[in-house]
């Protein structure tokens, strides 16, 4: 029988999560680096022992920690990002320029083919691949040096590169998300970008038609049609059937178009889940009942789903990449809360339970099907 590991990054430490394919008892490792801030973990989907972690402190930086066991041990295996080229400057708030400055690793994402290629994305906005099990990151210059790239400007939660979305079917495409810059495309391994913005409507930019500028939150695909994108966008929710060159929005009948984070179910492409939350300066859920969507129709037509989570006095929020799903034959759904809870659905959403409780802040939930 198939077993399940979720992977959690929180404010104060990583845990590891397994259970066997009924997801009904759960064993709980960690905290691992007890204390200190793991952005995000992700297992390497060409070795499932392979892990690989952002781990960060105001005292002594970023570090990669890697795992070859599974999680049960750890060693740092980095802390070299070597940009490419000039620094460069970006535009601040008040239009002056502000040089480039790195602040953390929001998110990593392996390689589907290579356990020890990986791509890092960092704040503020840059992209570095490893292609030595993350002891040593070079820079994909192509992306900070666009043309646009001086125009970018910082979200609430900083100038950060959080979403890597690599074609399954084709190795040169690569697909990455920017807070607020927008979303963007390579066609050629990351030397060459494009910006894939068009449709995205932000009410904050004068010009309706700007390539750059939109505060996208997270991308998201099915990989048997990598052609197809859902994004939840600062204000609304976006589909693109075209590998991003036009959005139209899926909104539909959500009680709030604002939130961070969307999936994909695994075996259906047209199924998508969200966790709406009230706006953007009220960062909990509407009515205060925590409520994950469902969409069965590629958007539009929206479920709540809210058997076994708390409809009455809940004010957490759920962050971009505190939402994964299983490849079982009935999906499985989980989703971390700032509120320490992390919770599980075994029937692709219909029903949860919260396999954990009082954890730190949850910053990422990441999940590997495991033989």
């Amino acid at each position: 029988m198939s077993r399940v590991r979720v992977l959690v990054g929180t404010r104060k430490g990583a845990f590891v999560l397994e259970a066997d394919g009924k997801r009904d008892r759960w064993d709980v490792s960690g905290p691992h680096f007890g204390g200190w801030e793991m952005y995000h973990l992700k297992g390497s989907p060409a070795d499932p022992s392979r892990l690989y972690a952002s781990q960060a402190t105001s005292w002594f930086g970023q570090l990669i920690q890697r795992s070859d066991d599974g999680g049960k041990t750890w060693e740092p295996v980095g802390n070299q990002f070597v940009y490419d080229g000039a620094t460069g400057t970006h535009l601040w708030y008040d239009g002056t320029p502000h040089p480039w400055e790195f602040a953390r690793v929001w998110h990593l994402e392996p390689s589907p083919t290579d356990p020890d290629t990986v791509y890092a994305g960092v704040e503020d906005a840059a992209l570095f691949r490893s292609t030595d099990g993350g002891k040593t990151w070079r820079e994909l210059p192509g992306l900070r040096t666009h043309e646009s790239a001086p125009c970018w400007q910082p979200g609430a939660g900083g100038m950060c590169l959080h979403t890597i979305l690599l074609d399954p079917s084709d190795p040169e495409r690569i697909f990455i998300a920017i807070s607020s810059a927008g979303t963007f495309r390579s066609d050629d391994a990351g030397t060459t970008w494009r910006p894939i913005n068009r449709g995205l409507v932000s009410e904050q930019i004068p010009n309706p038609t700007a390539e750059v500028g939109h505060c996208v939150h997270r991308i998201a695909m099915h990989r048997s049609r990598p052609g197809v994108l859902f994004m939840q966008k600062h204000w609304d929710v976006m589909r693109s059937d075209d590998a991003g060159e036009s959005w139209h929005e899926i909104s539909g009948n959500l009680p709030s178009d604002f939130g961070f984070p969307i999936d994909v179910h695994a075996h259906e492409p047209e199924t998508i889940y969200v966790v709406p939350i009230k706006s953007d300066s009220e960062h909990y859920p509407p009515e205060g009942k925590l409520r994950v969507y469902r969409s069965r129709t590629g958007g539009h037509e929206w479920e709540a789903l809210t058997k076994g989570l708390p409809q009455r006095d809940c004010y957490v929020n759920v962050l971009r990449d505190a939402m994964a799903v299983d490849a079982l034959d009935a999906c499985g759904v989980y989703f971390g809360t700032t509120g320490g809870q992390v919770y599980a659905s075994a029937d692709a959403g219909d029903s949860w339970t919260p396999i954990v409780r009082d954890l730190p802040a949850v910053l990422s939930v990441e999940v590997q099907t495991l033989p």
